[in-house]
């Protein structure tokens, strides 16, 4: 089964996963190691197919040899010792984990039949042992006889309680019989060691999941008993069947049917590994067991023990996890003081190392996945991002959030907005999972199989919230979940970088490690935080922004086209006035020249209304906290403000509804002017790609496709047909 690991079942198509069904029947595996593999593939898995399909499959000619050609096409490779050898199906291939007991070295315990026979409390006792006076018990007494003369257990019993049936045994003057019905002793009786809802003893009538059977008869009845104790299975009964086996009824604690089946499947994987051939029929938790207390062809069938081993299934688990932590032995100092290792290599240099962890963490509209976007762009060509310099190499960018197109082109778009050009392109591979996306904890190991050759040096995964498991204010939770981006930088040497939401409400009061939603693993986690918070621009602001703007295209426009008269005329103060510069221009710039120039202006006010300011903070593990960095995000890239204006804005802080309302209220003529010139900034940037659709327009405004058509309405300069805007004709 070691080779399956390397299948996914959700990456095979219907006749690959019949195959596979097929080949495991013929090396003599069951359904239920089929159904175990099958329930990987989450959105395709239907319970109890795998026993439906099993029935139909003889005499297919398909071996296992299918399964290790399929391994092999997934990435498993042949082993050597000593000379190259392709592994046969039959061979077993096996690791260290779980494995405690070393069955060739482990003594045997003797078990002894009872001194003093007492049939009755035999049976008393184990029904006090395993279950309450209100549990229905299904037990089976007759017998009948098949072609081959062997006998079988019919259904039995099942409607009587634990609590009524010792209530008979002791009042039997030990004759078992009168309250259970005779038994043939040749073959002895048996009996259900979990409860019965007693309408029936099929798995659908077990009320409770409290026990699992483990059943070894292939091994000395002595080593059976030795290996089982050295296990600490949480024993209930350990029962002899009076024949080559020992059955022992061990506490699972599971809390329904699925459950039960992965705390079985668990059980037996650790039993198997530890020298125990389960078998494997004795999964069903309706099964039967030997009944003590019974004779069966001359020889007793009696309880060995009760309550050995661990307290509970919890307990035990701890304990078995415990035992095979893989965790690396404490170190001394004094073996390195003088030889210290050599740190790993710096990815972003002063923030991040490689084969370390990035979180960045932001509100909706700071454009953190073209933030992304930029730094695989920056570590695969080798320059600066958000002023940090990058090393150059391969980075893999999982993209879990857009479609394929949407992606390759948003690439393209801030490669062209930075104005790079591409010459490492191969540095960066996109992985396109939308639909497609996983837990966490399954994508790793997928992305390991397929990063391992690569050489990557950084692996961004966006967003995730796609491929989050457990509940994201869980401490417990997220540390597993967080704890598979350590497998993938262990696994691959390369760093691993991810982006998450802001939890709701302001957050200029807050610290940046305590801005992310959910628990604070999130932000404790990483070994750099990096955190973006808004910086609310005042109408002042605002409009000094647009006034550099203009003044700056007027200067440069009439420099280039009159320079005598720039140098003559225009002042230093002068260059500080729209009025004044709209007049320079009026003096000096011929009629065509100067449209085009208003027209510009026009675009650059029209694009300081919709960009919006950011602040980035960060916490750091492995270097020194840097100053915070002051950004506009202008779709579809951030520009860091070199000109000093944002340093004095304090992020907005919690204070009353009521105030926060007061200071920011407008006049609906405001609100108006402003959307509308949003809009149409909005329209003229996205008629760079061609026709304008509600999505695009959706997408750079950063609003929902809703507003977007209400704020069309509004206007009334626009028409909207199937999803695409144009503007109106003038009249």
């Amino acid at each position: 089964m070691t080779l399956l690991e390397y299948i996914d079942p959700s990456f095979l198509d219907y006749q690959e996963w019949i195959t596979v069904g097929m080949a495991l029947k013929e090396e003599g595996y069951t359904a239920s190691d089929w159904e175990q593999w099958s329930r990987r593939d989450g959105q395709r898995y239907h319970p109890g197919e795998c026993f439906k399909k099993w029935t139909t499959f003889e005499g297919n000619g398909i071996t296992g040899a299918t399964i290790t050609q399929m391994a092999k096409d997934h990435g498993w490779e042949t082993r050597s010792n000593g000379e190259d050898r392709e592994l046969g199906w039959d061979d077993e291939i096996t690791d260290d984990d779980y494995v405690i007991v070393d069955k060739n070295w482990v003594e045997g315990q003797e078990i002894s039949e009872p001194t003093t026979w007492n049939p009755v409390r035999e049976l008393t006792t184990y029904l006090e042992t395993l279950f309450d006076s209100s549990d229905n018990v299904g037990y089976v007494v007759e017998t009948w006889e098949n072609e081959d003369g062997k006998h079988l257990p019919k259904k039995g019993n099942w409607d009587r309680t634990a609590g009524e049936l010792i209530q008979a045994l002791n009042k039997s003057n030990g004759d078992m019989g009168s309250v259970l019905g005779d038994y043939n002793p040749e073959v002895g009786a048996w009996i259900r060691f979990n409860p019965l809802d007693g309408n029936g003893v099929k798995n659908d009538n077990v009320s409770d999941f409290k026990y699992a059977l483990v059943e070894s008869d292939e091994m000395d009845l002595e080593k059976q008993n030795a290996i089982m104790r050295e296990l600490e299975l949480p024993i209930a009964a350990l029962v002899y069947s009076g024949k080559r086996s020992i059955h022992a009824i061990v506490k699972i604690e599971a809390a329904d049917y699925s459950d039960y089946r992965k705390r079985v499947d668990y059980l037996y994987d650790v039993c198997k590994k530890n020298g125990l051939k389960i078998d494997n029929q004795n999964r069903n938790p309706s099964r039967l067991s030997r009944m003590p207390g019974v004779e069966r062809n001359g020889k007793k069938q009696f309880l060995i023990d009760t309550d050995i081993g661990k307290g509970s299934w919890e307990e035990w688990h701890e304990w078995i996890e415990a035992i095979n932590d893989d965790l690396p032995d404490p170190e001394s100092l004094t073996d390195f003081w003088d030889d210290m290792p050599d740190k790993a290599p710096p990815l972003i240099e002063g923030m991040l190392r490689q084969g370390h962890k990035m979180l960045m963490a932001g509100p909706s509209k700071a454009g953190k996945s073209f933030a992304l976007i930029e730094l695989s762009i920056a570590i695969a060509e080798g320059r600066r991002w958000l002023g940090w310099n990058c090393t150059k190499g391969k980075v893999l960018y999982v993209n879990l959030e857009l479609d394929r197109p949407s992606a390759l082109h948003r690439f393209k778009d801030v490669y062209n907005a930075l104005d790079w050009e591409p010459s490492n392109l191969s540095n960066i591979d996109i992985w396109n999972l939308r639909g497609k996306s996983v837990p966490m904890d399954k994508l790793a190991p997928k992305l390991i199989r397929r990063a391992a050759k690569k050489d990557y040096i950084a692996v961004i995964i966006d967003p995730i919230y796609k491929v989050l498991t457990g509940d994201e204010n869980s401490a417990d939770q997220m540390a597993h979940f967080t704890n598979q981006f350590d497998k993938v930088c262990t696994e691959l040497g390369s760093s691993v970088i991810y982006c998450h939401h802001h939890s709701k409400g302001v957050q200029g009061g807050k610290k940046s490690m305590d801005r992310s939603s959910g628990s604070g693993v999130f932000a404790r986690d990483p070994d750099a935080l990096i955190d973006l918070i808004e910086l609310e621009m005042t109408d002042d602001l605002l409009k000094q922004q647009e006034n550099a703007a203009a003044t700056s295209i007027y200067s440069k426009a009439i420099e280039q086209a009159n320079y005598d008269y720039f140098d003559e005329h225009v002042g230093i103060d002068d260059q500080q006035s729209v009025s004044q510069m709209n007049s320079h221009a009026k003096k000096s710039l011929p009629a065509g020249t100067l449209e085009k120039v208003e027209a510009e202006i026009n675009q650059a006010v029209k694009s300081v209304r919709v960009r919006s300011a950011w602040r980035v903070e960060g916490t750091l593990r492995e270097y020194p906290k840097f100053d915070a960095i002051n950004m506009w995000f202008r779709y579809p890239v951030h520009q860091i403000d070199d000109t000093g204006i944002l340093k004095d804005i304090q992020p907005e802080n919690e204070q009353p509804a009521w105030k926060k309302n007061f200071s920011k209220k407008k006049s609906s003529a405001e609100k108006k002017k402003e959307q509308n010139e949003s809009l149409e900034m909005a329209y003229e940037s996205c008629t760079i790609d061609g026709a304008v659709t509600l999505d695009s327009l959706s997408e750079f405004m950063g609003v929902t496709p809703k507003t977007v058509r209400n704020r069309i309405k509004n206007h009334g300069g626009f028409w909207i047909t199937d999803g695409e805007v144009g503007r109106k004709p003038d009249k």
